[in-house]
């Protein structure tokens, strides 16, 4: 195997040394001394795609917790969003987003809904997050490397979906760990998942 470099039919021409997560059945192209065949790898299954994304909204969750109450809605740096403004905008993906993927029907994204206390915002939370555990099992096999255009306006597969989702959500955690330590709160930590 060491003489050997995985690639997606994707990348073809783009780069052989890219390592790219591939979904359950994902078929790949092999390469061994400029003989190229194809087989089956998989990487992880979407129960392992799941509890690494829910790991994610765990730590997000403990960082909801963290802030003051007076801070979470008004606190912000160099003109960035507030922490809550930044939780709206997971929610108004998150939810939605996996019910797109399950269904093929996309809401147009929009926040979600405003509340005024961390009680509120962490009982949204936990709302999605029951939520998608729900939809999640829908969501068939073949569905995750399908071609679809999320909330309207962003073409890519299912799975890139996800991958922005979560993306999206460390990125604006990380304003979060600045404005908490700005605050001289030291912030969960972010490998404790």
């Amino acid at each position: 195997m060491k003489d050997e470099i995985f690639f997606h039919p994707a990348d073809i021409g783009l780069s052989l040394s890219v390592c790219y997560f591939v979904l359950n059945n994902q078929k790949l192209i092999t390469m061994k001394n400029n003989d190229l065949a194809t087989q089956t790898a998989v990487i992880f299954t979407p129960e392992t795609l799941y509890t690494h994304w829910q790991g994610h909204r765990k730590l997000t969750r403990r960082m909801i917790e963290a802030f003051p109450e007076d801070k979470l809605f008004t606190y912000s740096i160099g003109g960035m969003r507030p922490f809550a403004d930044l939780v709206y905008e997971f929610l108004g993906m998150a939810e939605p987003g996996i019910r797109g993927i399950a269904t093929g029907k996309w809401e147009k994204w929009a926040d979600a809904a405003k509340v005024n206390t961390k009680k509120e915002l962490l009982e949204l939370w936990d709302k999605s997050t029951e939520a998608i555990a729900g939809i999640w099992p829908t969501i068939s096999p073949e569905r995750w490397e399908q071609q679809d255009v999320a909330f309207g306006q962003w073409p890519g597969t299912c799975t890139s979906f996800i991958f922005y989702f979560i993306d999206n959500e460390i990125h604006h955690r990380g304003q979060g760990y600045v404005y908490l330590r700005s605050l001289g709160i030291e912030p969960p930590a972010f490998w404790d998942r």
